[in-house]
């Protein structure tokens, strides 16, 4: 009977103890994020980071950035033993309210661990090279205003065009194509009321998704992305917009994009001469707008 009764009693704990070590928290070590430049996404989207771990994400949290570029939250309670085996972070840009589990294509910064740290930069952003011999050109002229056949109308100063003058113009961007979730928007800069889009393009020898401010002539355009400004101003500006003098920008933005103004990312700025095309304007690379940072675990 003592020896049944031992027996059971032992049994008993054995249970008890399988369910416990089930049931038992994962220990949890901090994952501490050090980024600089970042920008409020507004009210539809957070920053979410990821660490890869035999090969699959794991979320690690989200947080927003205010209007000052500083982080809600800096430090980030992880799984330790998955932390201890990521070889990975990354950071993304997710829906406030979000059903997918998983990372979504707007990856914007990524970096191995060495020892403890990642130092994170903008591969994910495009899908080969980076940005580091970024460099284009840009003319001034209007061909949608231009009636075929008849040349040059003269007004050469109402439109902005990347690439070559030529018949026709050619891509004059040296950058690398982008990863899934990015495009390219062209952007003029009028000083006091804001930056005017020229359209989003991720091909240079193709014409940008947008001419809804281009003339009535020729209103496709040449092979090439860019735009004139004569039809449909927005509120505060004023057509036909005269671009000599005006910063040109080129910037990458996140798609799907919930903002109208140009995103952090402007590998591309340069200022448009006096004289219109054959004149070309040269773009500078601009990697102080790139974010920079370490993660450390």
């Amino acid at each position: 009977m003592i020896k049944k009764m031992f027996l059971g009693l032992a049994l008993g704990f054995f249970a008890i103890s399988c369910s416990n070590d089930d049931d038992a928290t994962p220990a949890l070590a901090n994952l501490n994020v050090n980024l600089n430049g970042l920008e409020n996404l507004g009210a539809d989207f957070v920053y979410e980071g990821w660490i890869i771990v035999n090969g699959s994400p794991v979320s690690t949290g989200t947080f927003t950035v205010n209007d000052a570029g500083n982080l809600s939250r800096t430090s980030f309670a992880v799984n330790a033993d998955q932390l201890a085996a990521a070889t990975t972070f990354v950071l993304s840009i997710e829906p406030a309210v979000d059903p997918d589990p998983a990372p979504a294509a707007t990856k914007l910064l990524a970096g191995d661990f060495s020892g403890n740290t990642a130092t994170v930069g903008l591969g994910p952003v495009t899908s080969s090279g980076n940005f580091d011999n970024a460099s284009g050109v840009f003319f001034l002229r209007t061909p949608t205003d231009e009636i075929p056949g008849t040349g040059n109308n003269g007004n050469d100063q109402y439109g902005v065009w990347f690439g070559t003058p030529g018949m026709p113009p050619t891509s004059g961007l040296n950058l690398p194509p982008l990863a899934d979730g990015w495009k390219y928007e062209g952007w003029v800069v009028v000083d006091g009321v804001g930056p005017l889009t020229t359209g989003t393009f991720t091909a240079f020898e193709m014409m940008d998704d947008s001419n809804g401010f281009s003339g009535t002539e020729n209103n496709a355009g040449p092979p090439i992305p860019g735009e004139d400004f004569f039809l449909n101003a927005p509120t505060g500006f004023t057509f036909p917009l005269d671009v000599r003098g005006r910063t040109v920008v080129i910037s990458v933005e996140p798609n799907p994009d919930n903002s109208p103004a140009p995103f952090l990312l402007k590998p591309l700025v340069g200022t448009a001469g006096n004289d219109t095309a054959p004149a070309t304007n040269n773009f500078a690379l601009n990697a102080s707008s790139f974010p920079t940072g370490t993660i450390v675990r």
